[in-house]
């Protein structure tokens, strides 16, 4: 990187979608800094460290799965396994007690 010692800047413009820059200047007002602050900081940051100085990912195009009753059943009893799931399942001592507690005798 070359120092300067002039604080003369020119301007740049940048495009964006207008929902987009709403979203990004709510978020920025939250921390105190400005678009501007922001586009400065990425941009001295990718000079200095020679890349892009964030994660880009893809956007997920999976909005909602749903599952079968089998796998359902499979994944629930996977994170009882792994004890993710508190096990709550009442134990009886003798059939008649559980035959109650099933038919709600």
């Amino acid at each position: 990187m070359t120092a300067t010692t002039s604080k003369e800047k020119i301007g740049s413009t940048i495009r964006l979608d207008p929902e987009l820059r709403k979203e990004l200047v709510k978020g920025l007002d939250s921390i105190n800094m400005t678009l501007n602050s922001y586009f400065t900081l990425a941009a001295k940051q990718f000079v200095i460290q020679g890349k892009v100085p964030f994660e880009i990912k893809a956007e997920s195009k999976v909005e909602h799965v749903t599952f079968n009753e089998k796998t359902r059943k499979a994944i629930v009893r996977a994170f009882a396994e792994e004890g993710l799931l508190p096990n709550t399942a009442e134990t009886f001592d003798n059939t008649d007690d559980a035959m109650k507690e099933l038919f709600h005798d």
